[in-house]
């Protein structure tokens, strides 16, 4: 009972952020405070892992190289200092974790893939807002199915 009031909770807490996988190019634009200033800044790489299942402790570890310097950066997707993530583009990948590509530089770090347009964004987005409105419809539907069983059974339990 109490881990389905969880997951509800976390379902409604959840920011918008789009699906991501390893093997995106992605530009994560994360709030970084100094002082009473507060900015942002944007750091753009390849996600090579994608772990914590699908709650609030979902995360990303997201390499670059900086000067032939790998770096890696973990990200929590839902924390309130991640303004928003771009996607740049989607890569084809056979395996969900992208370990080797930390020992790869140059042409054999590449991946094959596409860029990913406006538009493109726009239809993916699209049809996520559809298929969430149609979650709600099913989820709406099972609840008041649900009383009405309960009615129903509340009324053969006073006739018998």
């Amino acid at each position: 009972m109490t881990n389905l009031k969880l997951q509800e909770f976390q379902r409604k807490n959840l920011k918008k952020m789009p699906e991501l996988k390893s093997g995106m190019t992605i530009r994560v634009h994360q709030k970084i405070k100094e002082g009473e200033k507060e900015r942002i800044q944007i750091f753009e790489g390849l996600i090579i892992k994608v772990s914590g299942g699908d709650g609030l402790n979902k995360t990303i570890t997201v390499r670059k190289m900086v000067e032939g310097i790998g770096v890696e950066k973990i990200f929590p997707i839902y924390s309130p200092t991640i303004a928003k993530i771009e996607v740049k583009k989607k890569s084809k990948t056979r395996r969900a974790k992208l370990y080797y590509m930390r020992g790869r530089s140059g042409k054999s770090a590449r991946l094959k893939g596409k860029f990913v347009s406006k538009e493109q964004e726009k239809i993916e987005k699209e049809v996520e807002s559809s298929a969430a409105e149609l979650a709600e419809q099913v989820a709406k539907a099972e609840a008041e199915k649900a009383e009405k069983e309960a009615k129903e059974g509340k009324t053969e339990e006073v006739k018998a």
